[in-house]
């Protein structure tokens, strides 16, 4: 009988062990549902004879801590969490975060900030030479020098300041299990240096073979424009076939060594990761806190695929799962989807069939399994490539197996739906089935801004792309006698984005009728082509020089002009049209995105003129206003 794994020495005990493997130490809770990288992992190693006990959220305060279960006897394995600690922590604007979703009960603070760096250096001074092996998204994305927008400087590799003697990137399940035969068979951890997906240091580079020199860490530091260059050529070798060994120096006896990335996983792979005899919920011993809010959002999902080829600028999916897709096969999802409906809480909806990007179920094309993803050109951006395959009969297919099980209701699809690969299908059976069966009165889709010069900057399609798709989906909705609205996510402040493009986005948002209640102001994380934008002002794809706004004044306008009808938002965005030289937005008539500041002569009011401050919706009947004010609002 499948049972959690060990998170107290009494748990271990009663398992027979005198001490584990490995002891897994991580920022979250323990959660032990395959949505979790430590539940993956961890049960990945167990499938294969390891012993390994979880150290939840330890307190970083105390030594002591991460010696629960004494010394592991192969070493310890290290994730700040299915977060950036960071990330987790803060806002965009650097103020703190109130609740934690991977905490029981929500509660902020049970893990340090730069959790990956803090619990390494706590192992380090509680065993000094004990194997520590990092991995998880915070450690991923750190793997070479980045720009750290939280103390807004540039660091070394998390490798490094961690003290940890590997870093295993990426989603990491070929790698942990070579990393582990390889310390099983005796050698020095030191000497682990040709398991694939992994970063070590080395004194001598000379015996790396046929590896690319990066600039040193010093270099960029000095020189922002070489980092720009540096992360191009990272990022143009994050494909497991093409991808070259990299080199970067941190003085004349200190060099971090990033290996290629680990193989994608086949079909029939991630099959027998998802089907490991995952608890599917929260270690028990949470309940009285409330359990673990994360829990709520993945219970009755199911993960299709992972891994995206839609290359936006700002998504750190490349670095991290690479652009390659990998998938489920329909049977090891209709096999998860009976447990789900096994369990006394489902009510019939299966929240979520997706990933990455939910409309993605095999790669772009068949030349990327044997020569590997294109270095120049984007499968999506500017234009989709002649090679992409568009289809989604795969999709679809599964969708309808979904739907015909007994007991389930819906089946909706929360992920993210990439239109422009949508409109590149020809066949409409697809969109079709999504309108008919698969969203519930609205459909949450990304074009993220509106102006080409912003967009080009992100790497999404052109607005005209956009614009046809919201097009195509109302035609289907009217042919199909629904009423069912699209919902825009926006992104303010993107490098790239001047007030001009702000107030070109307030002004199609005035055209639309629409005040979206969720605006998401660029955040700059570890490892995006739009990082390196924001810190070095240069586009590392063609070198060209980038408009950033750092400042936090601008920042709020930017944001107040996406929200114009908020009478909060009122003095921010009268400054931001002065500033633009737009005044003529300022005034009464029908194009004017606000009234003249009060105090001044109204001429009689014009009664075809929304009040000041409202927030109409001319596309959404009276009766469905409240409703989509309240979805944004529990999202925000």
């Amino acid at each position: 009988m499948s049972s959690f794994l060990p998170v107290t020495v009494e748990e271990m005990r009663q398992r027979g062990w005198s001490a584990p493997d490995f002891v897994y130490v991580t920022g979250d809770a323990y959660v032990d549902h395959p949505s979790f990288g430590t539940a993956i992992i961890s049960r990945v190693l167990e499938s294969h004879g390891y012993k390994v006990c979880i150290l939840s959220q330890p307190d970083w305060k105390r030594d002591d801590s991460v010696a629960v279960f004494g010394r592991p006897r192969l070493g310890f394995l290290v994730s700040s969490g299915n977060m950036d600690s960071m990330v987790n922590h803060y806002y965009v604007s650097r103020k703190r975060r109130h609740t934690d979703a991977y905490t029981p009960g929500g509660v902020i603070g049970k893990r340090p900030d730069r959790a990956a760096t803090v619990y390494c250096n706590l192992i380090r001074r509680t065993y000094k030479d004990v194997p520590i092996i990092l991995g998880g998204i915070e450690a991923s994305l750190r793997r070479m020098a980045h720009y750290d927008y939280w103390s807004d400087s540039f660091k070394r590799s998390v490798l490094l300041d961690s003290q940890a003697d590997l870093i295993s990137y990426g989603m990491g399940e070929k790698s942990i299990v070579q990393i582990a035969e390889a310390l099983e068979a005796g050698i020095a951890v030191k000497d682990i240096t040709f398991v694939a997906g992994t970063v070590y240091r080395t004194a001598n580079p000379d015996s790396v073979y046929d590896a690319l020199m990066l600039p040193s860490y010093e270099e960029m530091k000095q020189k922002p424009a070489l980092y720009a260059k540096s992360f191009k050529l990272q990022y143009d070798n994050t494909d497991p076939i093409r991808g070259r060994t990299m080199v970067e120096s941190y003085g004349d006896r200190l060099f971090v060594v990033q290996n290629p990335p680990q193989p994608p996983l086949s079909t029939e792979e991630m099959d027998q990761i998802y089907s490991l005899p995952y608890m599917r919920t929260s270690h028990p011993s949470y309940d009285a806190a409330g359990g673990v809010p994360a829990t709520a959002e993945i219970k009755f999902s199911l993960v299709s695929n992972r891994g995206c080829f839609g290359g936006c600028s700002f998504c750190s999916l490349t670095f991290h799962q690479g652009r390659t897709v990998q998938v489920r096969s329909h049977e090891s999802l209709l096999e998860e989807a009976k447990l789900l409906i096994a369990d006394p809480d489902f009510k019939g909806y299966i929240h979520d069939v997706g990933g990455p990007t939910a409309n993605f179920r095999h790669p772009s094309c068949q030349k990327q399994l044997t020569r590997g993803v294109c270095q120049n050109r984007q499968c999506l951006y500017p234009s989709p490539c002649p090679n992409l395959d568009a289809g989604h009969s795969d999709y679809v297919i599964l969708l309808q197996k979904l739907r015909a099980l007994p007991g389930v209701k819906k089946v909706f699809i929360r992920s993210g739906i990439r239109f422009d690969y949508l409109l590149a299908d020809k066949d409409d059976t697809f969109l079709k089935e999504l309108i008919a069966h698969h969203i519930s009165g609205q459909l949450k889709v990304a074009p993220e801004h509106i102006s080409d010069a912003v967009l080009r900057r992100m790497g999404k399609p052109p607005n005209a792309v956009y614009e046809a798709f919201v097009a195509k989906y109302r035609q289907l909705n009217a042919r199909m006698g629904k009423q069912q609205f699209l919902i825009p996510y926006l992104m303010s402040s993107h490098p790239g984005s001047t007030l001009k493009e702000a107030v070109e986005l307030a002004e199609y948002l005035r055209d639309l009728g629409y005040m979206p209640q969720q605006v998401q102001d660029f955040y700059p994380t570890p490892s995006t082509l739009s990082t390196v934008m924001y810190y070095t002002g240069i586009d590392p794809r063609d070198g060209s020089k980038v408009y950033v706004c750092k400042n936090p004044h601008e920042k709020a306008m930017q944001r107040a002009l996406i929200q114009y009808r908020d009478p909060a938002n009122y003095a921010l965005v009268r400054e931001a049209l002065r500033k633009a030289g737009r005044e003529d937005l300022i005034g009464y008539e029908k194009k004017c995105l606000i009234r003249p500041a009060p105090g001044q002569a109204r001429p009689q009011k014009d009664k075809s003129l929304p009040a000041a401050g409202t927030a109409g919706q001319p596309d959404v009947p009276k009766r469905k206003k409240k409703t989509i004010r309240n979805v944004h609002k529990k999202k925000g």
